[in-house]
């Protein structure tokens, strides 16, 4: 057999489905081998673009997303990707070529170490020098991307190896299952929580796994313990639950912080410390004390160091916990349900604003009264996030991806893409900053050969939007953070796609059902109105002081 025909046959013993990328010369056996697979290759127009529809399909399924390129140019492009994933915790293979390794004709032109470049950014990077050792290779490196915490690999295949004539056999694929924590750990985790006062529940990242939202739910009922989440965590329990206090959007000053400070334990359950702090630990004897409930040891640093760390199988554990915890006559979660009200009311503030250019706000509840709950938005990265993470209420997990990790540019769109393959039968809106779009707006047209039903929303300022917000909030003049876009309308239509270019919030909420409605790639050029950022956002410590006691 030849040595790409094993290669092929190692991802589909793994359930790999799609492949998506762009092959070179050094990947012509490997592309020959993928030609009469049941794997199906998705060409796209960037490599960058390949490795995040890759990192999603990830995300979604909890399976390996493959992803593939040349050598050089083509494998330093997926550096971003990979950084997205596993940053992220999303289980990603990148595979890439390179020139013959055991004679050369064309000197060093295009070679660079794509193995050693590749470590400092995923879990595994390794060059295969015997065609034999593919399955092992397959095999581990799957293993390892899945594994908690998941992330991101990597293999290099060359060219002089993939054309190899070999006799090599697959390796079964087991089902890894994880143990439970020990019965001491979960009896000094309910004594924590039984002499807590005010109790509070963190949802991190890490809690989006099949079996944890059930298990969450059931404990959050039996307890009466309100909780909010990270912005990675939302969804895990409905934030429609009378408990939920909603999402830690901001480092500091937003009003689910002023709960945070009122608590004196946090029940910590997959928080991960390279997604931005929902809350800071502070030493002291009146800071709050912290569990960590998940797959992995905590990593102790200045902002968090849990007084005991619960171990195992997340489900299993929480379901442990509720089962032998009761709850206590001073728990006092007053303070909580106040909270709860009083955010309610501070998020709905702008719905109702019917302004135009839109406000965030207005454009989050056009969109989320428009979906099914199942329903998914993809973001890319730009200040709208933030009021996508508070306003934003996800009845269910995986519903908002958005990216609190590496917090990347350019995303949006191709995780939009990778949604819809996934969840076919679901709606897919991709909501992108002008910024954001444009640097993998390529794969318009990919999603257009694609044939697939998504809406991309652009939010337009003609800036970096973020960095520009910040750097009012420094007191500097505005300086160079304003752009000039092309007409998005035009841009769209001339891949094929539908656009669109709403005049009022009236006209946007009709444009939208309609995309959702029509069978097709739709862009609609959302004209947008930050102004309001600062009064908003900078100005929430008095205003919670105010009116919360």
């Amino acid at each position: 057999m030849k040595a790409s025909d094993l290669f092929i046959k190692a991802l589909e013993n793994e359930g790999v489905e799609y492949i998506f990328g762009i092959p070179g010369e050094e990947n012509l056996d490997f592309l020959e081998s993928l030609r009469t697979s049941k794997i199906k290759l998705i060409l796209t127009r960037h490599e960058q673009g390949a490795g995040f529809m890759a990192a999603t399909y990830g995300r979604l399924t909890g399976k390996i997303g493959v992803c593939l390129s040349t050598l050089g140019p083509g494998a330093t492009n997926l550096v971003t990707a990979a950084a997205y994933a596993q940053l992220g915790g999303m289980p990603m293979m990148m595979i890439t070529g390179q020139k013959p390794i055991k004679k050369s004709k064309q000197g060093r032109f295009q070679i660079i170490d794509i193995v050693n470049m590749m470590k400092p950014v995923t879990k595994y990077a390794r060059q295969i020098v015997n065609g034999n050792n593919i399955p092992s290779v397959v095999r581990e490196a799957t293993k390892i991307a899945t594994t908690e915490r998941p992330g991101a690999v990597h293999i290099e295949l060359p060219e002089d190896i993939a054309s190899e004539d070999i006799e090599c056999t697959i390796y079964p694929v087991r089902t890894f299952r994880y143990p439970k924590a020990g019965e001491e750990a979960i009896g000094e985790a309910i004594k924590m929580i039984e002499n807590a006062k005010k109790p509070l529940l963190l949802v991190g990242s890490g809690a989006n796994r099949t079996r944890i939202g059930d298990a969450l739910t059931d404990f959050v009922d039996k307890s009466g313990i309100p909780f909010f989440s990270s912005q990675m965590g939302k969804g895990v329990i409905d934030e429609n639950h009378k408990l939920c206090l909603s999402t830690a959007a901001l480092s500091k000053d937003d009003f689910v912080h002023c709960a945070i400070e009122k608590a004196d334990l946090i029940i910590n359950v997959g928080h991960d410390v390279i997604e931005k702090p929902p809350f800071f630990m502070h030493s002291g004897k009146d800071s709050a004390r912290v569990i960590h409930i998940n797959f992995f040891p905590s990593e102790v640093d200045a902002t968090y160091f849990p007084q005991l760390d619960v171990l195992g199988d997340i489900a299993t554990n929480i379901k442990s916990l509720g089962e032998a915890l009761n709850p206590q006559k001073h728990w006092d979660f007053d303070f909580y349900i106040k909270m709860v009200d009083e955010i309610k009311t501070h998020l709905n503030k702008y719905f109702g604003d019917t302004r135009f250019p839109i406000l965030p706000q207005k454009a989050v509840r056009t969109i989320r009264e428009a979906l099914n709950p199942e329903d998914i938005v993809t973001l890319d990265n730009g200040v709208y996030k933030i009021w996508f993470a508070r306003n934003y209420r996800c009845a269910k997990p995986n519903t908002l991806l958005l990216d609190n990790a590496l917090a990347t540019m350019g995303a949006g769109l191709p995780s939009a893409m990778a949604a819809k393959m996934v969840n076919p039968d679901k709606n897919v809106i991709a909501v992108c900053g002008d910024g954001g779009f444009m640097m993998n707006s390529q794969e318009m047209e990919t999603s257009i050969r694609l044939g697939l039903h998504i809406t991309v929303i652009i939010l337009n300022d003609n800036s970096y939007g973020m960095i520009k917000w910040k750097q009012a909030g420094m007191g500097l003049p505005n300086f160079g953070l304003d752009l000039g876009n092309p007409d998005f309308v035009k841009y769209a239509q001339s891949y094929g796609a539908q656009g669109h270019r709403p005049t009022s919030c009236e006209d946007f909420a009709k444009i939208l059902d309609y995309c959702i409605k029509t069978k097709a790639v739709h862009l609609i050029d959302l004209s947008v109105d930050y102004s309001l950022n600062h009064s908003i956002l900078n100005n929430l410590v008095s205003k919670r002081n105010k009116n919360i006691k």
